[in-house]
């Protein structure tokens, strides 16, 4: 039966290395990183994500306006492979009137199976163009949480892969200490037993 014994890399005793106390230290920093260092590396990054999405969220509300429409021409059908609940958005030729700039007409973003004839709204821009809604709160949660957990797994995967190397260094360097002792003793232990 293997009884381990906890903590003999941090304790002086002949056996121990200049690579055990390396690989100690580092597992004691990995662990330190991958408890506080992934996760805060996560929430700034969402925080940032957050951020930059509100700001363009807020940009969008107010470079975009809606306008009721009618659309000119039969939308194309909902594809049976949408998931999630979101109804999609297809192009159509649509009119809408411009207050002072009179009647206009081009696509517009309209919902699945919308038939012609039907009043709908379009997003317009400035200029006049028809764009997609401005993002929705929802949509700023989704890439914000999206955001920070992908950061926080780069930054473990980073943390394990540096650990992983670092291992592997000082296993070699191990071995290669435990090979000059051994040419150092070996020749002892065969004097004694011949």
């Amino acid at each position: 039966m293997r009884t381990r014994v906890r903590g003999w890399r941090w304790r002086r005793n002949p056996l121990r290395r200049h690579s055990d106390v390396v690989e100690a230290w580092t597992a004691l920093v990995v662990m330190v990183l991958l408890l506080v260092g992934a996760p805060l590396a996560g929430m700034l990054a969402g925080w940032w994500a957050y951020d930059d999405g509100r700001a363009q969220a807020a940009q969008q509300r107010a470079d975009r306006h809606r306008v009721p429409a009618v659309l000119l021409e039969d939308a194309p059908k909902e594809e049976a492979s949408v998931q999630g609940g979101k109804q999609p958005l297809y192009e159509a030729k649509v009119r809408w009137t411009v207050s002072g700039q009179g009647t206009r007409t081009g696509p517009g973003l309209v919902p699945a199976g919308a038939k012609r004839g039907e009043h709908t709204e379009v997003w317009l821009n400035a200029a006049g163009q028809s764009v997609t809604p401005p993002i929705t709160d929802a949509a700023v949660w989704q890439a914000t949480l999206t955001t920070g957990v992908w950061a926080a797994g780069s930054a473990a995967g980073l943390v394990l892969g540096a650990h992983f190397v670092v291992r592997r260094v000082a296993q070699r360097h191990r071995m290669a200490e435990w090979e000059r002792e051994w040419e150092r003793m070996g020749p002892e232990w065969g004097r004694r037993t011949a």
